[in-house]
């Protein structure tokens, strides 16, 4: 999956967000230590969204937007 991200330089190095998903950032000392933390912040995200989900009636479908 690809993720439209922030990624803005802040005194401690790195701040990345993705506003695609509501409260999912993160940080890190150098650019690349960024991103892979956000990675890792995304696959947690939709763990806990996989969870919330579980057992009740969700499907997903691909919708186009023009």
């Amino acid at each position: 999956m690809k993720y439209k991200v922030i990624l803005q330089q802040s005194e401690e190095g790195f701040a990345v967000s993705v506003p695609g998903l509501p409260g999912c950032h993160s940080q890190g000392a150098t650019e690349q230590e960024a991103l892979e933390n956000i990675g890792n912040a995304i696959a947690e995200y939709l763990e806990v969204v996989a969870e919330l989900v579980r057992g009740k009636t969700a499907r997903e479908v691909e919708v186009r937007v023009a």
